[in-house]
């Protein structure tokens, strides 16, 4: 088949790629022209594990292009793909879809044959029907149907999440759109990965449902962290004794610091905005946006109760501040609020983080960037441990602390215990949702 993939951020690249990989004949269309010479080059713009060999692998096959020439790019195709950004609109939470609209009035007018013209993007209940309306207006005569195939990609996953699916879902009006659609993914019918196949609504408020779920998931557990602290229990052990549970599972349980992300901030508070506009208020969705915030103010008075109530001098080490590991996003990483924090206090934040730079030297200015926590810890009151990459799990925390003025850790991802720090020779240790605070003269 021949596809187009308008859009070449995370979603659009990745699909782009793996569907290649498939064996279909992909052209990814971006307006940047930056980005399409980057990637012409045979660079990824983005960090994610695998895609830079096998975006390599089927260009070299023939099977992969990059263009910004979308008339061109359209031509042939029998779906078209629209995975372009809906990020918050501001003011009102809802999702803002003016790029999804603005690439499917100029796929309208592009296209001259039938094709299925596919949302990637994550929108709101009843989008695909203003793109089909806004396609049938821009281009009259034109023969096509509207599909609605929402992603479910893990950044740091996402390849063999694309490849080996828990599910996809596709949600289309018409014999002609389905027969399309399972040729797309023809690969994964032949090894029976589930399909979902539902109507174009379904489809949209499955992708919405299902974050909101997780990232109630990982709310809970937080909130259960904090009640864990205060009564002596250990959310370590809560978290296994109620994820062995087949009907809640082990997944999203682990305390920390919140979630953040490209999805669940955004898709949250859009479920939250359509619930408004329709007149039910999604009250969970709601409780969960607030008290993800709040848990990141807790953090950050975990932090300021271990430099005595003050930050204003301190070195303070902060090791990870993407939102999660395997990845080089930070769109709404707890970083972002904790860091900021720090510093507002009057502190100098050292950081190590193996992607995070890229994009964190814009987003969080007077940080001094260090490639080594060793180095990092050299003199440094306190050590955090924000994201839980694996170059942190298994650290000589005795050199640490011996490098360290005031051999302080806050370990906001539970990766080491009381008796680590203890026995490395620690002053103070804290993590989240365990009985393990101690200083050294309690």
């Amino acid at each position: 088949m021949k596809i187009a993939m308008i859009g070449t951020g995370y979603v659009g690249l990745v699909s782009g790629v793996c569907f290649s990989d498939f064996g279909h004949d992909v052209v990814c269309v971006d307006m940047d022209p930056a980005k399409i010479d980057t990637l012409k080059r045979g660079e990824v713009p983005i960090f994610e594990p695998g895609l830079e060999s096998l975006m390599a692998k089927n260009v070299a096959a023939g099977r992969l292009s990059f263009t910004t020439d979308l008339v061109a790019a359209v031509q042939g195709v029998e779906a078209v793909f629209i995975a372009v950004g809906t990020p918050t609109r501001r003011g009102d939470g809802h999702a803002d879809l003016t790029y999804v609209m603005a690439a499917a009035e100029e796929v309208a007018r592009a296209l001259t044959g039938y094709a299925v013209i596919v949302t990637k993007s994550t929108v709101p209940v009843g989008t695909n029907r203003q793109v089909k309306q806004a396609v049938r207006k821009a281009n009259p005569a034109l023969d096509f149907d509207v599909a609605s195939n929402p992603e479910f990609l893990r950044e740091g996953a996402a390849i063999d999440d694309f490849m080996k699916p828990d599910r996809v879902v596709l949600g289309v009006q018409s014999a002609r759109a389905d027969e399309v659609m399972r040729e797309v993914y023809r690969p994964l019918f032949l090894r029976d990965f589930p399909i979902v196949t539902t109507d174009l609504e379904s489809a949209e408020m499955i992708k919405y449902a299902a974050n909101a779920f997780l990232a109630t998931k990982i709310t809970f557990i937080n909130e259960i962290a904090a009640l864990c602290e205060l009564t002596g229990a250990d959310v370590k052990q809560v978290s296994k004794g109620i994820g062995l549970d087949g009907r809640i599972g082990n997944k999203f349980l682990h305390a920390g610091p919140g979630y953040g992300g490209s999805c669940f901030p955004k898709d949250t508070k859009a479920l939250a905005r359509i619930g408004q506009e329709h007149g039910l208020p999604m009250q969970i969705t709601e409780t969960v946006i607030k008290v993800n915030e709040e848990i990141k103010d807790r953090m950050i008075q975990k932090l300021l109760d271990l430099v005595d109530g003050s930050f204003n001098g301190k070195i303070v080490v902060v090791l990870g501040v993407t939102f999660k590991p395997n990845t080089d996003d930070m769109r709404a990483s707890p970083a972002l609020k904790i860091v900021p924090a720090m510093i507002g206090g009057g502190a100098k934040l050292r950081v190590v983080d193996p992607q995070g730079r890229h994009e964190g030297e814009a987003l969080l200015p007077g940080v001094q960037w260090s490639e080594d926590a060793y180095k990092a810890a050299q003199n440094a009151d306190l050590m955090v441990i924000l994201t839980q990459w694996n170059e942190f799990r298994a650290l000589d925390l005795k050199r640490i602390a011996k490098k360290m003025n005031a051999p302080k850790l806050a370990d906001l991802r539970n990766i080491y215990s009381e008796h680590d720090a203890k026995k490395a020779g620690f002053d103070a240790y804290v993590s989240v949702g365990r009985r393990d605070y101690f200083r050294k003269d309690d």
